[in-house]
């Protein structure tokens, strides 16, 4: 199968890019998916904004940092790097960053930051998967090769290898996204402990991360052991989506126990 090209349409000097055009649609239908979600459960519209926007730089800049910390040997080498911000993120940096601005703004303005953390998320998993559909069109993040009936081949990718058939990584990746926004919305009716439905997309997102990992042809991101940095980070975060499921539904258990 071959891929469409990530210049979609040229006005005149503008040239509309379909990974910019991707991440544009995927955050305006997640806010409009999140107000909407905030307003019938009577969230302060104003808080909601605010975390929006302090969550997005926060996400960039996590996402960026992480991805430094993985060409280090490439910046000694270039400094010049530091100043390209074209380009260059992790997602897993992104998902941290997001959510310490998040508690940060949360701790800052004594806003109980698992409730907005679940009310939040959904809308996460919704970018992220109009997200990986800009990969795919750029040809970033990309699979390993394969010769399979559902490889994909780029031709004018600045950074898939072009002319061969790869595993569509982030294809994969999108549909594990909006899979996810549709289980979180239809889970997040019934939560009734605060940061359920945070640690349940912080869960199956990075097990179904861990396992596209094992196909991702893109090695930039380096190694530890026979695991990718990225798989190391899934780990991490199971473990403390865990934790914090334990300590809230241990919590509710004593509160229940103390009422009767």
């Amino acid at each position: 199968m071959k891929t469409m090209h990530n210049e979609l349409i040229h006005l005149g000097p503008i040239t509309i890019y379909g990974y910019g055009l991707m991440i544009a649609i995927g955050v305006l239908l997640a806010y409009r998916v999140l107000a909407y979600r905030a307003e019938k459960q009577r969230f302060a519209l104003n808080h909601v904004t605010a975390l929006t926007m302090w969550s997005l730089l926060g996400g960039a800049a996590g996402a960026k940092l992480l991805y430094w910390m993985t060409i280090i040997p490439d910046i000694r080498n270039n400094p010049r790097i530091l100043l390209d911000f074209s380009q260059g993120f992790v997602v897993y940096g992104g998902i941290v960053g997001g959510l310490l601005a998040g508690y940060m703004y949360c701790r800052r303005n004594n806003l109980k930051f698992l409730q907005y953390a679940d009310l939040f998320v959904p809308s996460v998993a919704l970018a992220q998967g109009f997200g990986r559909i800009g990969c795919f069109l750029a040809g970033c993040c990309y699979g390993e090769e394969t010769h399979h009936w559902y490889g994909v081949t780029f031709h004018d990718s600045a950074y898939a290898p072009n002319g061969v058939p790869l595993v569509p990584t982030q294809l994969l990746e999108s549909a594990l996204n909006f899979g996810l926004f549709f289980l979180l919305i239809r889970w997040g009716r019934g939560a009734k402990a605060d940061g359920l439905i945070a640690g349940i997309y912080l869960t199956l997102y990075a097990l179904g991360r861990f396992l596209i990992e094992f196909v991702r042809g893109d090695v930039v991101r380096g190694h530890v052991g026979v695991l990718s940095t990225s798989q190391w980070i899934a780990l991490g975060m199971v473990a403390l989506a865990g934790l914090i499921l334990f300590i809230q539904l241990r919590d509710r258990k004593g509160a229940s126990a103390a009422r009767s």
